[in-house]
């Protein structure tokens, strides 16, 4: 894939992400393959960890809605190549059980293959956010 296809493919997943798109609408921008994880203690935050098929993404972003409320989500950056995308910037997020706010700075590490996403980690501050649900 070109550089820019790749690039097309992050602006689409997370323009869909910002507009609220449904969960499964999301979920076709990936692979059924996807080499899906965010670090942390899936025992006190249950929307991380590893999630497998395009039924797995779309449970992260059902089960995210659920439990936080985004206030900030700001990209400072988008760096491509070689088929990949790594994503630089932070977020301010409300966790609804406990009313806490995580703010973390965070790195996406995209990969994309015939126009849809094969790999997708996310590193954040895990331990701010087990902090917050808690």
């Amino acid at each position: 894939m070109t550089d820019t296809a790749v690039r097309e493919t992050v602006d689409t997943l997370f323009r869909r992400i910002r507009e609220g798109a449904d969960a499964t609408e999301i979920a076709r921008l990936f692979s059924e393959d996807i080499d899906w994880f965010i670090a942390g203690d899936t025992a006190t935050v249950p929307w991380i960890g590893r999630k497998s098929g395009r039924h797995g993404v779309a449970e992260f972003f059902r089960q995210l809605r659920e439990h936080v409320a985004p206030e900030r989500f700001a990209i400072d950056a988008i760096l491509v190549g070689q088929g990949r995308a790594v994503v630089l910037g932070d977020l301010a997020t409300r966790v609804k059980r406990t009313g806490r706010l995580i703010e973390t700075a965070f790195a996406f590490d995209i990969g994309v293959r015939d126009g849809l996403i094969v790999r997708y980690h996310m590193l954040e501050d895990s331990w701010a956010v087990a902090e917050a649900t808690r």
